[in-house]
């Protein structure tokens, strides 16, 4: 003979399933302004917009390896596979190669341009990563390989910072 008194476990589900779908907002029925607010946005052109706008983020990390190592060619052995690596990206998302080049600040001295360098590459994956919410499957596995070579990027950057004072 089976118990037919809820139990707490079943209670528990129960709740449970409530509060997701409150705190979803998932209902059977949708509201009348979300079925006329006009025609739904191309999935098309929205990816090439987020591409376009991270490629152009990508484009300026690039640019910034650019002058750090114009402006301490010491380093350039050391940024070089950086660098190509930030440039595939470039192209990886759709974008171009510079036309000019850009002029930026650089600190005068080694350790805090790649310091500066550093900061640059976490500001670009933070970008990769809240785009990753954005993004059609296959985007979003590109975004979260590049915002994982930028960790790693910045890691390298910050541990050779570090070598430098030792």
């Amino acid at each position: 003979m089976g118990r037919t008194a809820t139990t707490r476990r079943r209670a528990l589900i129960a709740t449970g399933a409530v509060a997701v779908t409150a705190l979803t907002g998932c209902s059977n029925e949708e509201p009348e302004r979300r079925r006329t607010a006009g025609p739904a946005p191309d999935p098309a052109r929205a990816e090439a917009a987020l591409r376009r706008r991270l490629a152009a983020a990508s484009g300026a990390l690039r640019d910034q390896y650019d002058a750090v190592i114009a402006q301490h060619p010491v380093l350039a052995k050391q940024l070089a596979a950086l660098r190509a690596a930030v440039a595939e990206h470039v192209t990886a998302l759709g974008g171009t190669t510079r036309v000019a080049p850009a002029a930026l600040p650089v600190p005068a001295d080694a350790p805090a341009a790649l310091r500066s360098l550093a900061a640059a590459e976490r500001r670009t994956g933070d970008a990769y990563s809240a785009a990753l919410l954005d993004a059609e499957p296959e985007l979003a596995r590109l975004l979260a390989s590049v915002a994982a070579a930028g960790a790693a990027h910045e890691y390298l950057l910050t541990k050779g910072a570090r070598d430098e004072h030792a």
